[in-house]
């Protein structure tokens, strides 16, 4: 299936891509796609370095008559969201994705495709391998765990660059040319709870929600789409509320940075209420499937007799538990006032786990205004400290302020009006990307960001578009020559 790929126009790139698809990488398991990086600057003869935290930088002199233009910085992240559908039999630590082509788009077997952000390494690659492609002077950062913590970005050193143009290679609509970002931040609610023996005369089942679209957190939260931790929540408390049960375990979600699409439950119920079971899950997904008909064609809930099990929840802490999930802020929290249409502040309540007497609550806030991050990430503190829980803010990272007016915003955007006889969607995104955080160190210098179409990222339905890239490839190689002089 992968041979198709690389196949593909542009040749070179679309091959680069296959490679790096071939290698393992999860964020915080970055070690082999680094190494793989190193030997190919290496290979090629060019400058090559590993920074203290793992990130990579490669350099390139320019082309002949071209080095009188400003250097110019090609960033992109090394890792990817390792999600899978529940169906799927894949082992990403030994496997390489394994891609195929459907009509205009490139996609994967039941997996998440790794477009985000291999598309924008392959790009680079091509640059630094091609011995046709005119450009200025390059410096190739490669950074790692842009997914879960952008500590890569947060710990790139000042000093190690020299550029003073960054094209952050992380835009998934080719439409678009990003200029500002959120920032974010980890809430981490974790507590203990006592058990208490499965009363008598209970019978044992399992819950299953599942077939949610899921989703980037940060892109696609203004879509409206379906979170499974909500929805599996807001059923077990109705069949607390109804019938009493009692929960023995809850396993939802996965990534702070995908919205969940799966969540699992074991719960007892007396058995005198058996029977009404049945006929009040198949009520409440009709509801539910309705509710989310656009959004989540998909959506399943469903209930079957679980294994024997010992010990559940009280009913006291897990009355506390549900109510406090229930309350949990999810999805946009507010818009921007100032930009049309952009989410500014959202909560993504990512991973449930409730199992042998610990639980954890694991939330991505995000925020272009920092100090709404923070005054969001305050209230689920206060959500959750009311159950007792212990909460946790880390890896926190700014966001990026838009400057409209710098030199290489307007040539990009008048490069891309005449290419394509349209004006191209200048603005800021709510997604992290790194630009905010590099711009710490490097204040000077100039970003952007742009890149393909590229579909269903952070979930196994990830895929990017063809032409898209095509269209893409086209107007990175233009804007390397219309680079202004030094």
């Amino acid at each position: 299936m992968s041979n198709t790929v690389r196949e593909l126009e542009p040749k070179e790139m679309w091959n680069h891509f296959a490679d790096i698809n071939a290698v393992p990488r999860p964020s915080k398991k970055e070690e082999r796609i680094i190494a793989f990086m190193v030997e190919f600057g290496n290979k090629l003869g060019l400058p090559t370095m590993q920074d203290e935290i793992g990130n990579v930088i490669i350099k390139k002199p320019a082309s002949k008559g071209m080095e009188n233009k400003q250097i110019v910085v090609l960033q992109s992240h090394l890792d990817m969201v390792h999600q899978k559908n529940a169906s799927t039999d894949f082992d990403f630590d030994t496997q390489g994705i394994e891609m195929l082509v459907d009509g205009d788009y490139v996609k994967a077997n039941g997996t998440t495709l790794g477009a985000d952000n291999g598309i924008g390494v392959a790009s680079i690659m091509t640059v630094l391998a091609s011995t046709t492609i005119a450009h200025p002077a390059i410096e190739a950062l490669f950074t790692i765990d842009e997914e879960t913590g952008m500590t890569g970005a947060l710990n790139l050193k000042g000093g190690l660059l020299d550029g003073k143009i960054l094209l952050n290679l992380d835009t998934e609509d080719d439409n678009e040319l990003t200029i500002g970002c959120a920032g974010g931040i980890d809430v981490t609610a974790t507590g203990a709870y006592t058990h208490e023996a499965v009363p008598p005369n209970s019978a044992g089942y399992r819950l299953y929600v599942k077939g949610l679209t899921g989703g980037h957190s940060g892109m696609d939260i203004y879509k409206g789409r379906g979170n499974a931790n909500k929805i599996m929540n807001r059923v077990l408390l109705a069949l607390f509320e109804k019938y009493g049960i009692q929960i023995g375990s809850i396993d939802g979600g996965s990534l702070r940075n995908a919205i969940p699409r799966e969540s699992v439950a074991e719960f007892v119920i007396p058995e005198k209420e058996e029977k009404a079971l049945d006929w009040f899950i198949k009520t409440m997904e009709t509801e539910l499937k309705a509710e989310h008909n656009t959004t989540d064609p998909n959506l399943t809930i469903t209930v079957e007799k679980g294994d024997t099990f010992f010990r559940v929840l009280q009913k006291g802490f897990q009355s506390k538990l549900l109510k406090s999930l229930y309350a949990c802020s999810n999805g946009i929290y507010r818009m921007s006032p100032d930009i049309l249409h952009l989410v500014q502040t959202s909560n993504n309540l990512a991973r449930v786990l409730v199992k042998e007497g610990e639980y954890s609550i694991q939330c991505l806030t995000r925020s272009s205004v920092d100090s709404e991050k923070m005054d969001l990430a305050n209230a689920l503190k206060s959500t959750f400290e009311l159950i007792g829980a212990k909460v946790d803010f880390k890896g926190s990272y700014p966001g990026w302020a838009p400057k409209p007016e710098a030199p290489i915003v307007k040539i990009m955007g008048n490069l891309y009006k005449e290419l394509y006889k349209e004006d191209a969607l200048i603005g800021a995104c709510h997604a992290g990307l790194e630009c905010g955080i590099l711009g710490g160190n490097y204040p000077d210098i100039e970003m952007i960001s742009f890149g393909p179409n590229i579909r269903g990222a952070h979930s196994p339905d990830e895929k990017v578009q063809i032409s898209s890239v095509q269209k893409y490839w086209a107007f990175f190689m233009e804007t390397l020559q219309r680079i202004p002089e030094k």
